[in-house]
């Protein structure tokens, strides 16, 4: 792995942390990989979509896509006894005396499948998967299509340095190494200021079989480092709750992206790649926030960027609360920057 200078709490083998919950990692492992040997997969929706359904939904859990896609309520005879047994121990079930409710949900993407939170996701810390995590997947996989066939990027004798910041479930940079050929060697390190979204990362990576370095903390503390390939989809909300996976700050939620976009330029090594997946809120057709303060950082001979509008309408009904009221639409859009010297 890469010598980071990262000036915060960092995982090791050694670490309380790491030691703390090394049994819920080996259950949350054993859980997922029972679950994939049944062959499961879940595609999951926005949460208004998944209110409908419940909201048409009346009754218990009838299979595992009802358990851990839907999160309905079940009996404990609806899972395999090995199942629910890891369930138990792993205290992941919300008993309601004679049902139960997951505790996490689990999502397909790809061949891979990742845990994040129960529905509905209220909690501060909660770990989201939803539809901007297969657009941020797609956007990951077009992107490194287009360096591969520009400049054979992921073609290289020495491992690609890769950073997921913010890395959630650890779709993004999971979606990374599947998008590299098959022989190309990599260092994939995860970040992210929730504990509970890193241990679910790792898990997730352990069961691809993909080998991490896990780092929590504040992405801006890294420092004295250089990268390949930077990824990130940071929170973009203006969440009034200040919810960690939720909230991107002032400037109608586009904050938290900017910051992280001018750190992660200082943090490519020559050659690097950033790709920067989030949303921001159009206040008029002619105005662009995102480039409007980023252009002074990219208009030199350092960086090669591009930009594209990746969906012009996200999360609409943002748009009812009175902090948006001078917003026409919230657009999903990916900036690409290549550092040239």
């Amino acid at each position: 792995m890469p010598n980071l200078n990262y000036e915060t709490v960092r995982y090791r083998d050694d670490s309380p942390a790491r030691a703390s919950n090394a049994k819920q990692i080996i259950l949350l492992e054993e859980l997922l990989r029972a679950i994939a040997l049944q062959g499961y997969s879940f595609t999951t929706v926005t949460p208004l979509t998944h209110e409908r359904f419940l909201l048409s939904f009346d009754g218990l859990a009838k299979d595992t896509r009802d358990v851990f896609g839907w999160n309905l309520p079940f009996k404990a005879t609806i899972l395999p006894p090995y199942i629910f047994k890891i369930m138990t121990e792993a205290d992941l079930l919300f008993n309601g005396g004679d049902c139960f409710r997951s505790k996490i949900r689990i999502s397909s993407l790809g061949e891979d499948l990742f845990l994040h939170s129960h529905f509905p996701t209220n909690d501060s810390h909660a770990v989201f998967f939803g539809p901007d995590t297969y657009r941020f997947a797609r956007f990951v996989r077009h992107s490194l299509r287009l360096f591969q066939l520009q400049s054979g990027f992921a073609d290289r004798s020495i491992p690609i340095r890769v950073l997921d910041v913010g890395c959630g479930s650890g779709a993004g940079g999971i979606a990374v190494i599947r998008s590299l050929p098959i022989h190309q060697l990599y260092e994939l390190n995860l970040n992210d200021l929730n504990f509970a979204a890193l241990e679910y990362a790792r898990v997730c990576a352990n069961v691809a079989g993909i080998p991490v370095n896990v780092l929590h903390g504040d992405f801006f503390n890294i420092r004295n480092s250089q990268f390949d390939l930077i990824v990130s989809n940071p929170p973009y909300l203006s969440d009034p709750a200040a919810r960690l996976y939720r909230n991107g700050g002032s400037l109608l939620g586009l904050e938290l992206s900017l910051r992280i976009a001018r750190h992660a330029l200082g943090l490519l090594a020559p050659g690097g790649r950033f790709l920067l997946y989030t949303g921001m809120a159009i206040t008029s057709d002619d105005n662009n926030p995102l480039l409007s303060e980023l252009l002074p950082y990219l208009a030199n001979d350092k960086f090669q960027w591009t930009y594209d509008e990746i969906d012009p309408d996200i999360f609409g009904e943002e748009l009812k609360q009175s902090n948006y009221q001078n917003a026409n639409r919230i657009a999903a859009v990916g900036l690409t920057v290549m550092r040239i010297t």
